[in-house]
């Protein structure tokens, strides 16, 4: 096949130009990147997790390489609502590519006010709402962590925008099928998966934690096969589209996300490795169409055999 293959997917009433997009907190607002290539060519961009107001985040050490992967307690620190929207959006808004917020809140209500916050923002064309954080009406559990309250927040967020809402599940779970369902029967447009996994690391020669936090969440090469599983499960039981995420450092990562039934890829701890590893993607996922005579990504794209 010698024309260029065509890699454009559909979520929802949103077209991107291919199913490669940035994950949140691992990709800054575009900016950071554009001294290594144009941010303009991604299917997406998910900026950096916006909460109501501004957080310092967890005190460091913050960051701890483990084997194929790193342990994250950044604590989810951000510059807030007020000053994205000054300081970060009108960026975001020239650049030739979907822009994705995502939110965060510790109440039901928080994150309301944050949808009602972009009603009829340009520039902004979903929300990705991330439910890992720990809900402190209900002492501290993970919104995500139970089907009953998955489902209250993406109903309030989903009755409170006007934009596309994706649902970012946390892997931290015993059944993440029951949690898709639960948020696809409230209301969401797509979900994303997976967030990190809790785990943690010591520092034998102190007897002390990696991290300040104690523990925090791993990412990388280390959970690309509990992410895939939970990719094909989730699948199978939902009608929205599925964005995979989880140790897809390069093309045949993503390959095997879009054949699992992904509809799109989501790169995350590998930008901090190889800054240009999203236009490699772009090109490799290309270059596997074209070589295997595949006309239109969607073709790809659950066509696991099992």
């Amino acid at each position: 096949m010698s024309l260029q293959p065509d890699l454009n997917i559909r979520i929802g009433s949103l077209s991107f130009k291919n199913p490669v997009m940035t994950a949140s907190g691992t990709f800054g607002y575009g900016s950071e990147f554009e001294s290594f290539f144009d941010p303009g060519i991604l299917g997406a961009i998910v900026v950096k997790g916006l909460s109501l107001e501004p957080r310092e985040g967890n005190p460091p050490p913050r960051i701890a390489e483990t084997p194929c992967g790193m342990l994250n307690a950044i604590g989810l620190a951000n510059i807030g609502l007020k000053a994205f929207m000054k300081d970060k959006l009108p960026y975001l808004r020239k650049l030739d590519t979907e822009v994705i917020v995502n939110i965060y809140g510790h109440s039901i209500d928080e994150y309301r006010k944050l949808a009602e916050a972009f009603k009829g923002v340009e520039g902004v064309s979903a929300l990705e709402v991330n439910i890992s954080c720990p809900n402190v009406e209900l002492g501290g559990m993970a919104f995500g962590t139970d089907p009953g309250t998955s489902a209250k927040v993406t109903a309030e967020v989903v009755k409170n925008t006007d934009k596309p809402v994706i649902v970012k599940l946390s892997p931290n779970v015993t059944d993440i099928t029951s949690i898709a369902k639960a948020v696809e029967g409230a209301g969401a447009d797509a979900i994303s998966l997976i967030n990190t996994i809790t785990g943690m690391a010591i520092d034998i020669p102190s007897h002390k934690p990696k991290l300040a936090n104690v523990y925090g969440g791993l990412s990388g090469p280390a959970i690309k096969p509990v992410a895939l599983h939970m990719v094909y499960q989730v699948v199978k039981v939902v009608k929205i589209p599925v964005i995979g995420m989880g140790g897809v450092c390069d093309c045949n990562d993503a390959l095997e996300f879009l054949i699992a039934g992904a509809c799109a890829v989501q790169l995350g701890a590998v930008n901090f490795i190889n800054p240009l590893a999203a236009p490699e993607m772009i090109e490799g996922i290309s270059r596997y169409c074209r070589e295997n005579g595949i006309e239109q990504i969607t073709d790809l794209i659950g066509s696991l055999e099992v």
